[in-house]
């Protein structure tokens, strides 16, 4: 793994984040992988394509969202909004060829919403590993609904560690305000979605309406049927290396 550095946001941040040019600099996109709900850029998934650009040569970049990780500030005040504007901010920073956004969970939906905000030509495809657009919504019950629009936190059982997982007013707003399944999604380049058909956190169902919802013709749902929610097993993980190294031109 390179290095851990930081990169000073405008209002102080300092988002954590490793980043290798490779040493076939300029050749083929550069991957980035994009985290999910209060997680970070040490996971398996991340790690294993970071390696993988590295051994090849190619550019890879990771980071974890203010709040999470080695980053600075409080998980409290992260929104999708926010956690966009770091990631364009690194993007700025160290990519200036073509990208191949990979999103697992709510990464997913930021992949989508960062695409949305660079030009077209800079996105070289999308790898959504359980993508989770819209979860605000089709997540969250209506009385959860009541209680975050009155300013109350919520807090829900935690299947992957001992503390409970919040969700935070200010981000189910910012999230409702995001939303994309209800209408097109306007991107056009090609999309890879791999999602587990025993996933207890994101229906699989989600994938479908995603690849639907998607302006681009050439998408792609691979469906798991043993996979859950984290697709970190070596099998999954061989499949999303596959699905990335397509899009960003791997050749071994």
């Amino acid at each position: 793994m390179a290095d851990l550095a930081y990169h000073t946001m405008p209002d102080g941040r300092r988002i954590a984040h490793r980043f290798t040019l490779g040493a076939m600099s300029g050749e083929g996109p550069t991957v980035v992988f994009l985290p999910g709900y209060k997680s970070d850029m040490a996971g398996s998934k991340a790690t294993a394509l970071f390696d993988a650009a590295k051994a090849l040569g190619r550019g890879a970049l990771l980071l974890d969202y203010s709040g999470c990780g080695e980053s600075s500030g409080y998980f409290a005040d992260g929104t999708l909004s926010r956690w966009r504007e770091e990631v364009l901010a690194l993007i700025e920073k160290h990519c200036s060829g073509s990208l191949v956004l990979v999103g697992s969970s709510m990464g997913g939906w930021l992949m989508l919403l960062v695409a949305i905000a660079l030009p077209p030509e800079r996105i070289a495809g999308l790898v959504g590993v359980a993508p989770a657009p819209d979860f605000t919504d089709w997540g969250t019950a209506p009385a959860d609904q009541v209680r975050l629009t009155a300013g109350e936190t919520l807090l829900a059982d935690n299947p992957y560690g001992p503390e409970p997982t919040p969700t935070y007013p200010g981000f189910w707003a910012d999230g409702q305000a995001q939303r994309l399944l209800e209408g097109e999604i306007p991107l056009d380049c090609p999309v890879r979605l791999l999602h587990g058909q025993a996933d207890g956190d994101v229906p699989w169902a989600i994938s479908l309406r995603l690849a639907e919802a998607l302006r681009s013709e050439a998408v792609q749902v691979t469906l798991i049927k043993d996979g859950d929610h984290r697709l970190s097993r070596e099998a999954d993980i061989a499949l999303l290396r596959q699905a990335v190294g397509e899009l960003a031109g791997w050749t071994r």
